[in-house]
């Protein structure tokens, strides 16, 4: 903890050594694009991209698990959504799952427990699929979750916004972009 405190108090003298204007900041609000992504702390999304302050609006869930939209109930990530279609007018929304997911992991060991397959005793269930497809399916389950939103579909329908599937490979730095033409991740 001591660390991120100690970083915390330099941050004025950081920003200031690489020019940023925080008087800036807080004025005006206008990120690039909104980031949408698993709270898994090896994923650092202004990392990732070198945002400066100001670039990415990031939204971060369990697993990057964006829910379906419920007018009756609505929900943080809902809000956090159409906040940053409605009010801060991104063009750009990036759903960004990575490697080494526990939720997929999480995921695949309930299905397969589900489907009736398991080891005996109490180990879990062996996991016989591919690790990466899943996460590349669960990353495009989440998009296709995001389409649905009402503030979202008709920003689609006129083409001012875009949405973004990649998926991070924690263990070689890789960041892939899901081509729908080609139906396949591929490096960005």
């Amino acid at each position: 903890m001591q660390y991120l405190i100690d970083q915390a108090r330099v941050f004025r003298a950081r920003a200031a050594a690489q020019a940023l204007h925080l008087g800036g900041l807080a004025r005006y609000h206008r990120p690039r694009a909104m980031f949408i992504a698993c709270s898994d702390a090896r994923l650092v999304p202004a990392l990732l991209t070198v945002a400066q302050p100001g670039d990415l609006f990031e939204l971060r869930t369990y697993g990057g698990v964006i829910p379906p939209y419920d007018a009756t109930t609505p929900t943080g990530e809902s809000r956090t959504i159409e906040y940053a279609v409605n009010d801060l007018g991104v063009s750009d929304i990036i759903v960004c799952g990575h490697s080494h997911c526990d939720v997929v992991t999480s995921e695949m060991h309930d299905n397969l427990a589900v489907s009736g397959i398991t080891e005996s005793g109490d180990d879990a269930a062996p996991l016989t699929g591919d690790l990466t497809a899943a996460g590349h399916w669960h990353v495009l389950a989440q998009v296709d979750a995001l389409s649905n939103y009402p503030c979202v579909v008709p920003r689609l329908a006129d083409r001012s916004l875009r949405l973004h599937a990649w998926f991070h490979e924690i263990d070689t730095g890789a960041t892939l972009a899901h081509h729908p033409r080609a139906s396949t991740f591929l490096p960005l």
